[in-house]
């Protein structure tokens, strides 16, 4: 499933949280880690961090390649993980305009591959929350965290969020469904509120150390650029799990 894990290292806090999330899902999977390092002028070394994070993997005994190359972090990550069966970052500051970060969004729409945006440690996660509407995205990501949960022995807690709970109940339905012709340990959530803050309730009061989420494309208009859409954007600015971002 994770044979190749990308890791993008700056020398950051948050990115040692990511290489440290890789090799949690690496040792289990069974992956090579492959290291990737943006030289854009600034003053960190990328080969002698290139270096520790090879010897930090080689203490796991996992497999580790590395790469390092001019330009910028987002369009650097973007081609490296088209060869990735998913690819790991360290949060970065949020904004309005882009609440996903510009890498997360450039890897989502250029490279298709699925993201797990790292927070403030790395987790075991065993347990996984599901951001669930119905949608083709969320099937997608529903799929996504099915699989893994199967090898990982991890339990899925499907969450949507819906004021007219018969209505919510049959969203899920779909999901649970899908669910029991699976391996796999679930429990479904239906209460009312905004998603994200439905999602974060929910994960705070069941003790989730992931999130799974779905992405798509929203086309506001001709002329108008495309617009990524997630209820990891709400999730982000109060979880400290890492969120998997599935297109």
């Amino acid at each position: 499933m994770f044979t190749r894990l990308l890791v993008g290292l700056d020398g950051s806090p948050r990115a040692d949280v990511a290489l440290e999330q890789a090799i949690v899902l690496g040792k289990r999977f069974g992956s090579t880690i492959v290291l990737v390092h943006a030289r854009d002028g600034g003053p960190v070394d990328g080969a002698t961090l290139l270096d520790r994070g090879r010897e930090r993997l080689a203490a796991d005994g996992l497999e580790g390649e590395v790469v390092e190359q001019n330009g910028p972090a987002d369009e650097v990550l973007a081609v490296a993980a088209e060869g990735a069966d998913a690819v790991l970052v360290g949060r970065r500051g949020l904004t309005a305009t882009n609440p996903l970060g510009r890498s997360v969004t450039a890897l989502i729409r250029r490279a298709e591959r699925c993201v797990i945006v790292c927070a403030g440690q790395a987790t075991a996660m065993r347990s996984c929350a599901i951001a669930y509407d119905g949608r083709d995205a969320s099937r997608h990501a529903l799929d996504l965290a099915v699989r893994f949960a199967s090898i990982m022995g991890a339990t899925v807690h499907v969450i949507h969020a819906a004021d007219a709970r018969d209505a919510g109940l049959q969203v899920v339905g779909m999901a649970e469904a899908a669910l029991s012709m699976q391996r796999v340990a679930f429990t479904t959530h239906v209460e009312p509120g905004q998603p994200g803050e439905v999602i974060a309730a929910v994960i705070a009061r069941v003790g989730c150390d992931a999130l799974f989420a779905g992405a798509h494309l929203e086309l506001p208009g001709r002329g108008m650029p495309a617009v990524l859409v997630s209820h990891a954007e709400e999730i982000l600015r109060h979880a400290v799990i890492p969120v998997v971002i599935q297109p």
